[in-house]
């Protein structure tokens, strides 16, 4: 029998709009609906940001809340995924969602360079968000845009900030930051089986290298992430009509590396949440 992969659906993000790819949602009813559509083509996460109904990123808690309502409703098991990350807001901010109590939340442990600014993760701020998660029972994931995000997660693990075990997801194509490099994704992945070897762990490609780096982490034993934050396009000339596409094209490749979509039941399993 084959081995499951986890597939993650990053279903908004905090950059694309309308005006970049019209399947892009933006309200809350607009991303439950991409959500189950996304849910039924084969994915089993959902990573959300949420968004003010004139495309403006934010935190804000109350949209969260109603956003994991409808999932909850529609896609019955699905892992819900908030995002804290910097684009939706500043400070504490960017944790205001984490007392709903997600099953999960992303963590970024450390800055890096994007393309037009600073990805500012000051450690005060890493260990209160790492806090807030341990307080509401979410499990995180690190966004590892840098090998020396692998290094601290695995510190914060030894020291206790972090509860073991982990679920880390390389973050390749973003430009300033990690680019597209089968031998760095191989070291990604020796290193973090090294330092973590409890850890399960995903990749993310940017853009146009979103299908490649799903294709190393399925041949690698990991899982991947596709949808329309990290890419609007099917290929050069063709826009990606929903998420649900997406998903779908990375469910069929599955085979192709002796994998299958993991079901709900095996995707909690794998990462150690309820049933």
């Amino acid at each position: 029998m084959s081995d499951p992969c986890i597939i993650c659906v990053a279903i908004t993000g905090s950059v694309p709009r309308k005006s970049d790819n019209p399947a892009v949602p933006i309200t809350v009813s607009e991303q439950i609906e991409s959500t189950q559509a996304a849910f039924e083509a084969g994915a089993t996460i959902a990573h959300c940001h949420v968004r003010e109904d004139d495309g403006t990123p934010t935190s804000d808690p109350d949209r969260f809340a109603r956003l994991m309502e409808g999932i909850a409703t529609h896609c019955p098991g699905m892992i819900v995924q908030l995002s804290t990350g910097g684009r939706s807001g500043a400070g504490k901010t960017r944790g205001g969602m984490l007392p709903l109590a997600p099953e999960m939340a992303s963590l970024s442990v450390g800055s890096n360079n994007f393309p037009t600014r600073v990805y500012e993760n000051p450690p005060e701020l890493v260990d209160w968000l790492a806090g807030e998660m341990r307080t509401y029972n979410v499990k995180p994931e690190i966004e590892a845009f840098d090998l020396s995000h692998i290094f601290q997660a695995a510190a914060m693990v030894a020291d206790g900030r972090l509860a073991a075990p982990l679920h880390v997801q390389f973050v390749m194509g973003v430009k300033n930051a990690m680019p597209v490099d089968r031998r760095v994704f191989d070291f990604y992945v020796e290193t973090t089986r090294r330092l973590m070897p409890d850890a399960t762990w995903t990749a993310a490609g940017i853009g146009r290298h979103q299908l490649e780096v799903s294709r190393w982490a399925m041949e690698a034993g990991g899982h991947c992430r596709t949808g329309l934050e990290d890419n609007i396009r099917l290929d050069r000339d063709t826009l990606a009509p929903s998420n649900a596409a997406l998903v779908k094209r990375t469910a069929d490749i599955c085979a192709d590396h002796g994998r299958h979509p993991a079901s709900v039941v095996e995707a909690r399993a794998i990462l150690g949440l309820p049933a």
